[in-house]
């Protein structure tokens, strides 16, 4: 079983996604045990303070130290055992890779930011921080339930299909080819000939190519570290060729 706890000063945002999808389905088979932990419960003021205003002033409020340490030395004891994972703009940005590696874990503390931020000194002692990307939130929450999401469906029985994890964009490497499934006419546009012809060769041909054009178009970023077969470099040369013929 996989461990996951979040600290959050709102932890009942948490509360829905454990009823429904894949951490409903993992949670009830027994494979994940979730907990979201109130950061309040680490206060000692009557007020239940856990952000202050930044030194060197500013605007916004930054998260105190104290309670989310007394928090961190509580959950992660024997120190070590949960591997904690600051969610923060500026850590490391998600990928499918990281997801995976997360997966392997037993136990993981997610620790949600909020206002301008945690102290610097809360995220020194942290494992790794994690980003979902070059976008503003509100709070951490929503990025930590995206986190937990990737990292939950990749446990073993967690998914109905576990095959399909596997084919998924960013799974591969490449984003994933085009899907269709029924009426086989919409509107006038048909499925592609290819994928009701039964010729599984063709079809697999088919949507390796329809996933390097894609990916070319879309993140072609992903493409320096993917391992392209000859065949591969071929059609993309290709490719490249008819999109310069169109451009030019």
């Amino acid at each position: 079983m996989t461990n996951i706890k979040a600290i959050s000063i709102f932890p009942e945002l948490y509360e829905p996604f454990t009823h429904v999808g894949v951490m409903k389905m993992a949670i009830e088979k027994g494979i994940l045990d979730f907990e979201a932990v109130d950061l309040r419960n680490y206060t000692h003021d009557r007020h239940h303070t856990t952000d202050d205003v930044p030194f060197g002033g500013g605007a916004g409020m930054v998260f105190l130290p104290g309670p989310l340490l007394e928090a961190l030395e509580a959950i992660d004891s024997p120190s070590g055992s949960w591997l904690k994972i600051g969610v923060a703009p500026q850590g490391d940005r998600l990928t499918q890779k990281m997801a995976e590696d997360l997966a392997c874990e037993e136990r993981l503390l997610f620790v949600a930011g909020r206002y301008e931020g945690i102290d610097e000194r809360v995220m020194e002692k942290l494992d790794v921080a994690i980003s979902i990307g070059d976008i503003v939130l509100s709070g951490g929450e929503i990025a930590t339930i995206e986190i937990i999401d990737a990292v939950t469906r990749l446990l073993p029985g967690a998914t109905g299909n576990a095959a399909s994890t596997g084919e998924e964009s960013f799974s591969s490497g490449l984003l994933e080819y085009p899907q269709y499934t029924r009426p086989r006419e919409l509107e006038g546009e048909t499925v592609p000939e290819v994928l009701v012809s039964g010729h599984h060769a063709n079809i697999a041909k088919w949507r390796r190519e329809e996933a390097l054009r894609r990916t070319l178009i879309r993140r072609p970023d992903l493409l320096s570290n993917f391992d392209l077969t000859e065949q591969d470099r071929q059609y993309l040369r290709g490719l490249v060729a008819d999109l310069r013929g169109i451009i030019d």
